[in-house]
């Protein structure tokens, strides 16, 4: 799986399809996979913190979520076809679950939250086991560690923001049994039914930041990030 480089950030040119039938022989060989969404904020963000760039490009997956990506690997003449969001790659991953027989874990955002998702996800996803579930508050991670791991799960999904989460798979994988984790963000409150996700028309013209942005004005000074990612990867080519 040769990765693509912008700005020095690694991203993955897998499809959808790909990143599973990968994860599923890695699962098959007991091996650990990590999967975090690489959009042009967050890799303006590892610009300026070394330690966030470290955290993507030692993910086995790092997805194109964001059109910015998508848009750059066509100007360098890269492979990557399509975007890969994470609430779409979690969905992905939730029927493959519920397929395969493998359990999942559900870890962050509030209690009310984290518990009607494990409710609408088990009405959606026919047969799926939701083997536990923890909110985003927890104190103790010890303990934390030792429910999820007698849990049996296979894939666990943690919900805190980024990066925390992704420090926090990272700080814990080693003495975790899971196989597959993915830090989700905002992706429970779209399970919950909390936050409604761009009509189908945006998200297929990957246009959802404009979705967002005309929803909350506010997110003005972060949608900053893709001309000035796109004006970077330009200048460095």
């Amino acid at each position: 799986m040769e990765k693509e480089q912008y700005l020095g950030v690694s991203v993955s040119p897998l499809t959808y399809d790909e990143i599973i039938q990968d994860v599923e022989q890695r699962i098959r060989e007991g091996r650990q996979s990590t999967i975090i969404a690489v959009n042009p904020e967050k890799v303006i963000t590892a610009n300026r913190d070394p330690l966030v760039k470290d955290l993507i490009n030692q993910s086995t997956y790092q997805i194109p979520d964001g059109v910015g990506i998508l848009i750059a690997s066509k100007l360098k003449g890269g492979n990557i076809q399509e975007r890969v969001t994470g609430v779409d790659m979690m969905e992905r991953l939730l029927q493959f679950a519920a397929q395969e027989n493998h359990s999942v874990f559900l870890y962050g955002a509030k209690e009310g939250v984290v518990s009607e998702a494990k409710k609408k996800i088990e009405e959606r996803f026919h047969g799926i086991h939701i083997a536990g579930y923890e909110n985003g508050y927890v104190s103790d991670h010890e303990a934390l560690i030792e429910k999820i791991n007698a849990s049996g799960a296979t894939l666990l999904f943690v919900a805190l923001g980024s990066p925390r989460q992704e420090l926090w798979i990272q700080e814990h994988m080693p003495h975790l049994n899971v196989k597959v984790f993915q830090g989700v963000g905002g992706s429970l409150d779209v399970f919950s039914g909390n936050v409604k996700r761009a009509p189908s028309l945006f998200r297929k013209l990957g246009l959802e930041w404009l979705y967002r942005l005309l929803k909350e004005p506010k997110r003005f000074k972060r949608q900053l990030a893709l001309p000035s990612f796109l004006f970077k990867v330009i200048v460095k080519r």
